[in-house]
């Protein structure tokens, strides 16, 4: 069975604490429900319910925090690493800021303006994260596939609208 000591626990929380704060910032600063711009605006036919969105960002989130934990505690703090590290923050920036700009500002291409290089950093973030972890690295691939459907659905509400 796999234990972890105090420590290791507090650095796991932490890594999970830290990938879950640009999804609460997020949802602090915009609104989705009833008469918001999202509900009135034309979505596409694959758009998914909005009870979906919660429980996925939460498993992908967390998924996240592992990858992280996985990285921060495995790493051997080369350049190698902290240009990981680096990475790794970027694209939690970009995730951050995506809500906002898509929902916040009320507009699909500054969205898309943000979820298209989030994307490129996801890639990034797994191609150096498996020098570490392969496990890391795996672990972000939901979150990599979550996030391309969610460019073509930013895509396809920027044409409908």
């Amino acid at each position: 069975m796999f234990r972890l000591s105090g420590e290791e626990l507090l650095k796991l929380v932490t890594a999970v604490v830290i990938c879950w704060t640009p999804g609460i910032a997020g949802s602090l600063l915009v609104s989705t429900g009833e008469g918001s711009w999202y509900q009135q605006i034309d979505k596409p036919w694959f758009n998914p319910p909005g009870w979906v969105f919660g429980p996925v960002w939460s498993v992908l989130y967390i998924g996240m925090g592992i990858s992280l934990y996985l990285v921060w505690t495995r790493g051997d703090r080369s350049r190698h690493w902290y240009w990981l590290i680096g990475v790794f923050a970027a694209q939690l920036i970009l995730n951050g800021l995506w809500t906002p700009a898509f929902f916040g500002l009320e507009a699909p291409e500054t969205g898309l303006a943000v979820i298209i290089p989030l994307w490129g950093m996801i890639v990034a973030t797994i191609l150096l994260a498996r020098r570490y972890s392969s496990p890391a690295a795996l672990i972000l691939v939901p979150y990599l596939m979550w996030v391309t459907f969610a460019t073509v659905l930013n895509v396809s509400i920027w044409q409908l609208n």
